[in-house]
């Protein structure tokens, strides 16, 4: 049984913090390259060898009506609400475009709307939306598909989420980090615990399949006993899944976080112990750690598929539905079609005069070398089933996998000697005082990694 004291190891923490990717994508977006052109992507479309996987559609819905000071998403603060018009009109033609590079007979196991703040677009946007998306493309009946939206419940009457449920919606993600008023009033995210528990009643009431929440630590004037009374608050809401994100403080990336004081940011010591509280508060609640800060209930979904070894890992984050081309669609919005990913422009200017004028707005994107391939496989079982079942990549990929990773394997040996992973002659396994460094021990299978890239990515604790 995984307790909170053997998973929460602050020394080993404290020891491994570093900077390092999330592995939405292997290779990460750091190695998109500008001379990716939409023929690249089309000859992956057009790949016979990928016609057997479902599709999966992600939206990205980039407008805000207020800005959040900690995001770092591609996003566009406006209170001009007719500018999803025209957004929308593009969206519609892309889906036209994007239908004609596939077999569309393939069904749409996963669709997602990201933002941004996708309920910026009035509920009858939403429908035309969703049409579209049923025009062009096959999406299947309630319980065999995922189809998820974000929601930012200070927008988001119970009204609204039952329209949401009656578009086929079944999976709500809900902003939420903190609700403590003096931090959200440093964040400039303003949101009563009355508006949150609404919109989470609403959609138990209304069917919705699975209830996440991000929360955020590491954030101003945060301390152990503050976020202690979100964490609380929170487990009385009981959502089915919660994503407890560390904080990165990048104002140099992120000009928006530069209007927060980092004086009142919390020290290193001080997150550490807030992600102890919350390591103790949700294993005590009865929730399962995941991995990457996901933590979900023994029933949810994503606890099951880990169980089952189905887990999978895409850009949307953890996710039950493997092996799906994935179409992106929206200002920076990226994709996997077989062996690539390609990313859409990402200002809405370049995005939309490609959209208008009749051609994708592919902008950068990569091809997967067998390279590539191995060590994505190996990074996604990694970061989803916790092992390595050598004899698996042995078979799939034709090579002995102690010759081919023996610098990686003597790299391991210092996290076995420290207790995170085990390893014998048949498996790597990521112990349980591992868990929460997984990313460190994806990271040793990550060939682009250097001091430079490094400096882009978060911190893993």
């Amino acid at each position: 049984m995984t307790t909170a004291n053997s998973l929460f190891r602050p020394d080993l923490l404290a020891r491994y913090s570093a900077n390092g990717p999330r592995y939405t994508s292997y290779p990460t977006a750091l190695q998109f390259r500008d001379n990716f052109s939409v023929a690249d992507y089309l000859r992956a479309a057009a790949d016979p060898g990928a016609s057997a996987a479902d599709l999966s559609l992600y939206f990205h819905i980039p407008f805000c009506d207020t800005v959040c000071f900690y995001c770092g998403c591609n996003k566009i603060a406006t209170k001009n609400r007719a500018r999803a018009r025209p957004y929308l009109e593009q969206l519609k033609r892309e889906m036209a475009l994007q239908a004609a590079c596939f077999d569309t007979r393939r069904p749409v196991s996963q669709l997602h709307l990201g933002g941004g703040t996708p309920t910026f677009m009035s509920n009858d946007e939403l429908a035309e939306l969703m049409s579209a998306a049923r025009e062009h493309f096959t999406l299947p009946p309630d319980d065999e598909a995922e189809y998820s939206i974000e929601v930012d419940p200070r927008e988001a009457s119970p009204e609204t989420i039952a329209h949401l449920r009656k578009l086929g919606f079944n999976r709500l993600s809900l902003g939420v980090q903190d609700f403590d008023p003096l931090v959200q009033r440093a964040i400039n995210r303003i949101q009563p615990l009355d508006m949150t528990a609404s919109v989470m009643q609403a959609a138990r009431h209304t069917g919705f399949h699975s209830i996440g929440v991000d929360l955020i630590y590491g954030l101003p004037h945060q301390t152990v006993e503050s976020f202690t009374r979100t964490l609380d608050t929170m487990i009385e809401l009981t959502p089915d899944r919660l994503s407890v994100f560390a904080y990165a403080h990048m104002p140099r990336l992120f000009k928006m976080q530069r209007q927060m004081d980092a004086a009142t940011l919390p020290s290193p010591a001080i997150r550490l112990a807030i992600l102890q509280r919350v390591v103790e508060r949700l294993t005590a609640a009865g929730y399962v750690y995941i991995g990457m800060d996901h933590f979900a209930l023994p029933t949810d979904e994503l606890a099951r598929a880990q169980a089952q070894r189905t887990l999978h890992r895409n850009f949307q984050g953890y996710s039950t539905r493997a092996e799906c081309d994935l179409i992106g669609f929206g200002a920076s919005s990226i994709g996997k079609v077989g062996d690539v990913y390609a990313q859409n422009a990402k200002d809405l200017p370049a995005y939309g005069a490609a959209i208008d004028a009749g051609k994708l707005a592919i902008a950068r994107g990569v091809r997967l070398t067998a390279d590539d391939r191995l060590r994505r496989d190996i990074i996604t079982q990694l970061m989803c089933n916790l092992e390595l079942r050598f004899n698996e990549f042995e078979a799939l990929y034709g090579i002995r996998f102690a010759d081919t990773f023996e610098p990686e394997l003597d790299r391991l040996r210092g996290f076995e000697r420290d207790g995170l992973v085990s390893l014998t002659e048949r498996k790597l396994e990521v112990q349980t005082a591992g868990r929460m460094l997984v990313r460190n021990i994806a990271m040793v299978f990550d060939r682009y990694l250097g001091q430079q890239t490094l400096e882009r990515f978060s911190r893993t604790v």
